[in-house]
This record gives C-alpha cells, sequence and structure tokens, in this order.
C-alpha cells in the first residue's frame, strides 16, 4: 500500500452510461449493477485517462492509501503485453503533462510500478523496443499467418464487394441521403477490413457503411456528424467495428455520445476484433 492519485466514482452521480469503460485501457472500470465500479486498484495507473469521458462529473482522481499499480496484472486482465501496457500508462501520462514524451525518462516514481514495468521505464527505449510515441496501437508487431495457396482454381469467382453507399468516409458523408432510410449502419475503424478478412461478407453486407480513424480524425466531428445522421434519418440499429488497441476504443464513446446527442433510442452493437483478426468478446464495454 502507499499514497498515490486513484478513481474516486461518486455513485449518486454515476448513470451507468458506461463511457469511461473503454477509456481505461488498464481494464479497472466495469459496469457493476448499473454503476461503474473500480474493479482493482492494482489496475488503475492513477492518471484519470477515464476522467474526461464521463458526462456527468462522477470520476474525480483523489490522494490516498491504496494498493500500487501492477502492470503485470494489467497485462494478465486485458490480454496485452506489459511492455504495451506501460507504453499506455505513459501515453495518458504524457497527454496530462505529467511526463515527457520518452519513456525512458519517465519521471513517475518506480516505485509504484511492479519490477518488470519498472525495468522497462528504465530500459524499454534503449532496448529498441518500438512503441509508436507510447501508444500500444502503434506498437510494431510481425504477424505470424500459414502460408496462403500460391494457385487460384480456374473456376474460383473472387468475392464481390457488398458495399451500396458512397462516400464511406464519416467526415465526407453527407447527412441526408436516400440510402439512410431505413438503414442498418456500419461505424467501422479503417484498420478493420485490412484485419478481418471476411469484412464485406459479414459486416458490410446489407449495412451502410461508415469508416474512419478514431485516433487520427477530429473525434468531436464525428460526434456531431452521427448525431445529425442519427437525428434525421430513420436508421434502425448501429453495428461498431473497432481493434482491439486501446486508441481504437474510442471509436465506442464516439458512437454513444453520438446517440446520446441525437436523442435516438437506436440499438448498438458492438464487435471488437484483434490484430490477428478474430472477433473477441467485447465485455466491459
Amino acid at each position: 500500500m502507499a499514497m498515490r492519485n486513484i478513481i474516486k466514482i461518486d455513485e449518486s452521480k454515476c448513470d451507468g452510461c458506461g463511457l469511461c469503460v473503454p477509456s481505461c485501457a488498464e481494464g479497472a472500470i466495469r459496469i457493476v449493477d448499473g454503476k461503474a465500479r473500480l474493479v482493482s486498484e492494482t489496475f488503475c495507473d492513477g492518471l484519470g485517462a477515464c476522467l474526461g469521458d464521463c458526462p456527468q462529473g462522477a470520476i474525480t482522481l483523489e490522494e490516498r492509501d491504496a494498493a500500487e499499480f501492477d502492470a503485470v496484472a494489467v497485462a494478465a486482465h486485458t490480454g496485452h503485453s506489459v511492455e504495451d501496457v506501460m507504453a499506455s500508462v505513459h501515453a495518458n501520462a504524457v497527454r496530462g503533462g505529467a511526463a515527457p514524451a520518452v519513456p525512458a525518462a519517465c519521471p513517475m516514481p518506480p516505485s509504484r510500478f511492479h519490477p518488470a514495468a519498472s525495468s522497462f521505464l528504465r530500459h524499454g527505449h534503449e532496448a529498441g523496443h518500438s512503441h509508436g510515441g507510447g501508444c500500444p496501437g502503434s506498437s510494431a508487431r510481425t504477424i505470424q499467418r500459414a502460408a496462403a495457396p500460391t494457385t487460384v482454381p480456374a473456376a474460383a469467382v473472387a468475392e464481390p464487394s457488398r458495399l451500396t453507399n458512397w462516400p464511406v468516409q464519416i467526415a465526407l458523408l453527407p447527412i441526408r441521403a436516400p440510402y439512410f432510410a431505413g438503414a442498418h449502419l456500419l461505424l467501422a475503424a479503417d484498420c478493420v477490413p485490412l484485419a478481418y478478412a471476411g469484412f464485406h461478407r459479414d459486416f458490410v453486407a446489407g449495412r451502410v457503411a461508415l469508416i474512419g480513424c478514431p485516433k487520427l480524425d477530429d473525434g468531436e466531428v464525428y460526434v456531431k456528424k452521427l448525431a445529425a445522421i442519427f437525428r434525421d434519418n430513420d436508421i434502425q440499429s448501429v453495428r461498431v467495428a473497432f481493434m482491439e488497441v486501446p486508441c481504437c476504443a474510442r471509436l465506442v464513446r464516439i458512437a454513444h455520445r453520438a446517440l446520446t446527442e441525437s436523442g435516438k433510442d437506436i440499438p448498438l452493437e458492438l464487435v471488437r476484433i484483434s490484430i490477428g483478426g478474430e472477433i473477441i468478446p467485447t465485455d466491459g464495454f
């Protein structure tokens, strides 16, 4: 136990909207019995990445005696590597103005972290790890796959495109278009079509496709555009397809905010894709 910053959730203000859940890359927050709750003190880095995503202002930081942050436990909890966990922690610190852009120079006391995490902070940069500026979603990795067939049978037919609308980029979409009438929407992060082989067959078919990057594009523009589309059209459902990396979960928050601003009650389905191209559970989103 040690005196440190840790989140505090005011249950009297929390309405259980869940917007804070995907903003916590360490998986420290879950919705339990309709309220956001801290799963474990050891999962909370105390940097407050979740604070700005609570529309009710129910989450604050307080300094108190708490169990130390444990990057190894977080890695086991989230399925990410310790290096990715610490890269995410450092990225949060940089955004909050609490750390410089070089992980090795992070001023947070190493005693706050598990020894393996402290070792990463001290030596990870020099060891040649590539972390894309601190974001685990930008970490370089090689995906091992079985060799693809070198020949294609003569009778084989190419998989047809299932796209029925244009444009597809969120920023370019008109707010009102004929194809929005009674539509089922697909809101997809732009990495999903590359990671998931059956994207057209399983996701695009029967839906109006909207695509964008929640990390690099302006999220506020997305919220306003999507809220207007939801509000001004007879949208039947929205499926959000996003990657497993923490930054991509921002697309879920964008969709929730847009629905709230539109005032519409539209069914929302979440599909999370692993970097390896598999559909994985969306527990906690």
